[in-house]
């Protein structure tokens, strides 16, 4: 399968163009700048040169393959109209080309966008006024398709995905921990985060762009729910550090920004027991603790 891939130069992208390309499917990428598209070429894929505004290119990108895959994301987190409108704009784009083809159509959003304080499934509608609300105008764009005749998808990711030169969540969680002299957790830090592997994750977006069924909502979590204490006591034990717990006010202050505070408060275990038995995803490869305490996280400098 000829794949039209956007976000495959970034944090996440390059594990995916590699298990694809690996399972034989070939691929072209969106390419915003030299240095994407030098990245893209090393790894096996063609670049598609343009951006998420560049409309017509997606559309192009879109017409000239066998499905599309979306996984790029960003804008101004000060904007997140924005944020949305944009990414809606472009999901709308890539899909148009694919009416009635039965191709397939997988985009990315996050499992924070579902409800707090209880485990949800696929079959669960997301929270509206939810801390990550903005993107299910996305995932709402995307499944309508699957009235269109196109094999429409969305994979909602665990807030981390771990791995290997991570750069997400989880580094900035060190690098306040670094700075601070502090692992800190807000309240009992009782509260749970899902998790998932790089790798893990590479092997989902390959089997959703190869069987999703059309309107298959898809949760990328092997970890349903690993409590943030936990997290912040193996950061502590690695940096040699104590940890604290935070209020809520607190948290606002010793985190990065009052929206990175309320999303390590964020008490959103979620389960994928649905994902694994329709696509047969097994995820191997180690748990979120395991690469705190063995992988490169506490060895090398954070952002």
């Amino acid at each position: 399968m000829h794949v039209f891939v956007t976000g495959g130069s970034g944090q996440t992208g390059p594990a995916v163009v590699t298990e694809l390309l690996t399972a034989g499917h070939t691929i072209t990428a969106l390419a915003r700048s030299d240095t994407a598209a030098a990245r893209l070429k090393s790894l096996g894929a063609t670049p598609h040169r343009g951006s998420l505004d560049d409309l017509d290119s997606l559309r192009n990108g879109a017409e000239a393959a066998d499905g599309v895959l979306h996984m790029a994301y960003g804008g101004d987190f000060s904007d997140l109209d924005d944020m949305m409108r944009r990414d809606r704009s472009a999901i709308e784009a890539l899909g148009r080309p694919l009416e009635h083809s039965g191709k397939p159509l997988v985009i990315t959003s996050g499992t924070l966008v579902m409800p707090a304080g209880r485990e949800t499934t696929e079959k669960d509608e997301p929270d509206p006024a939810g801390i990550a609300a903005f993107r299910i105008a996305g995932e709402r764009a995307c499944l309508r398709f699957a009235a269109r005749g196109v094999r429409a998808s969305v994979v909602r990711l665990a807030p981390t995905v771990h791995g290997p030169e991570d750069h997400g969540f989880i580094p900035m969680l060190i690098a306040t921990a670094r700075k601070t002299g502090v692992s800190a957790y807000v309240g009992d830090g009782t509260n749970r985060w899902p998790a998932v592997h790089r790798y893990d994750a590479a092997v989902l977006f390959r089997l959703a762009v190869e069987k999703a069924p059309a309107g298959s909502v898809l949760h990328g979590a092997a970890e349903s729910g690993v409590t943030f204490k936990s997290i912040a006591e193996t950061i502590a034990r690695g940096l040699d550090l104590p940890t604290a717990s935070l209020t809520p006010d607190r948290a606002a202050t010793h985190f990065i920004s009052p929206f990175m505070a309320t999303a390590y408060g964020f008490d959103g275990p979620v389960s994928s027991t649905h994902t694994q038995e329709l696509l047969g995803w097994t995820p191997t490869h180690p748990t979120l603790l395991a690469d705190l305490e063995h992988g490169d996280y506490l060895t090398t400098t954070a952002i």
